[in-house]
């Protein structure tokens, strides 16, 4: 049992939550304070946290199920616990389900926008997987649903949209895309080869990195804009700059020609800028701002 939970974990890639969360976490927070002048509950916190691992976990099992042939296929992704005969489709499919079923529990806990909201975020979470079989725009699709995050953690504290709301939905849509798109050099090759669509087998390795600058440089303008929307003040700014930071050196270390250091933009850069933007929020909104 050990042995098999530890599978589901790798599966899933549970590391890789820090990419998403921590944004989740930032539009409860900013939600809260913008919308009713106040910080979230625990009790809020817990349960869209809850909700985060459910929509997560069901994503990622969708993923794996709906992707198995091509993962069979693909060198780098043949090792992966379905293709591998690690788990059975069967297994993955019943880890959907009840994924899914604690994302209802939580997002019933939260606010009844979030359960009239959901069948749109279930739409999401298993039409991206088909994507790259028929459009190059695949890591925009990612990028929305991965937006959600806090754009739904927003409305579970508030029970409203606002216009803060949807920038940092875009913002983390165009970051989220932009290192996809990066991730996606690596299969290049056999996307090309396969007839899989993405934007580096559209575009070249070249164009795909530029394409991935530009939506980094619309992250960078996002995340300005919710300083001048919101009550955030220097120290989320901070963050802002440290952040930058990361995606200009994460630009530096990919090249067309130098594929080497893929997987330190894409994991180690990115889950440090968002860790990284949610701790300078959290200083900002907690000890900074004036209650």
């Amino acid at each position: 049992m050990i042995r098999k939970f530890r599978i589901f974990l790798e599966m899933i890639k549970v590391e890789h939550t820090v990419f998403a969360l921590p944004f989740a976490f930032i539009g409860a927070l900013l939600g809260a304070v913008v919308m009713e002048n106040r910080l979230p509950q625990w009790s809020e916190i817990g349960w869209v946290l809850l909700a985060m691992v459910g929509a997560r976990s069901a994503a990622m099992g969708l993923n794996r199920v709906i992707d198995r042939v091509i993962d069979k296929k693909n060198p780098r992704t043949e090792k992966r616990a379905i293709p591998a005969g690690l788990l059975k489709t069967s297994e993955v499919i019943l880890f959907i389900a009840i994924s899914f079923i604690v994302l209802f529990f939580a997002a019933a806990k939260l606010n009844p926008l979030c359960i009239k909201l959901m069948p749109i975020a279930v739409l999401m979470l298993v039409f991206y997987s088909y994507t790259k079989r028929f459009t190059w725009l695949c890591h925009l699709v990612l990028g929305l649903t991965i937006g959600l995050a806090p754009l739904g953690a927003w409305v579970a504290v508030t029970g409203e949209f606002a216009w803060p709301a949807w920038i940092l939905f875009g913002t983390v849509t165009f970051w989220l895309a932009g290192f996809d798109i990066i991730y996606a050099c690596q299969d290049f090759d056999f996307d090309r080869k396969e007839g899989v669509h993405s934007i580096p087998a559209r575009f070249g390795l070249s164009g795909a990195l530029w394409l991935a600058r530009l939506f980094h440089l619309i992250t960078a303008a996002g995340f300005l804009t919710l300083f001048w929307m919101t009550n955030l003040s220097w120290g989320y700014l901070l963050g802002v700059v440290i952040a930058l930071g990361i995606l200009f050196y994460e630009h530096l270390i990919v090249k067309p020609a130098d594929l080497s250091r893929v997987q330190t933009a894409f994991f180690t850069m990115n889950g440090a800028l968002s860790i990284t933007l949610f701790g300078f929020t959290l200083i900002d909104l907690m000890v900074l701002h004036q209650w």
